[in-house]
């Protein structure tokens, strides 16, 4: 039986730019990158905490991919937990990060959330926790 969740993988046209918003705006880190010049394909790992003891993001970049990711209809989005809501959406809109849901109450709830993009389109969802803000 599977124990814990290891990691969540997004494929990313822009593995830089990916790696500015995920580690240089949301403050995760870089765990390790590894290049497959057979497969023509890198494989980067981000995350809070080390992949022994949390959960991670795989971005996995496909060298010659030229058309952008359909994301599919299934696809939902990213949920990390912050300390101050508020506050970490003006610091990213400040930084240019797209803000596609201002924070309020989630629909037919009471908790705050809103939502950003990363630069592939991927919504990514804030929403105030007992963590560390990123």
């Amino acid at each position: 039986m599977p124990v814990r969740l290891m990691h969540t993988m997004l494929r990313v046209m822009d593995l830089q730019r990916s790696l500015d918003f995920y580690v240089g705006r949301l403050g995760m880190r870089l765990l390790r990158s590894t290049d497959y010049p057979n497969g023509r394909f890198t494989n980067t790992f981000v995350g809070f905490e080390d992949e022994e003891r949390g959960t991670v993001l795989e971005l996995t970049h496909n060298w010659d991919r030229t058309e952008p990711y359909e994301h599919g209809t299934a696809w939902g989005h990213l949920a990390f937990g912050v300390s101050s809501l508020r506050e970490c959406v003006e610091r990213l809109r400040a930084a240019g990060v797209p803000v596609v849901r201002e924070p309020g109450p989630m629909s037919g709830g009471t908790r705050e959330i809103a939502f950003v993009l990363d630069p592939g389109g991927y919504r990514v969802e804030l929403l105030e926790s007992v963590v560390e803000d990123a």
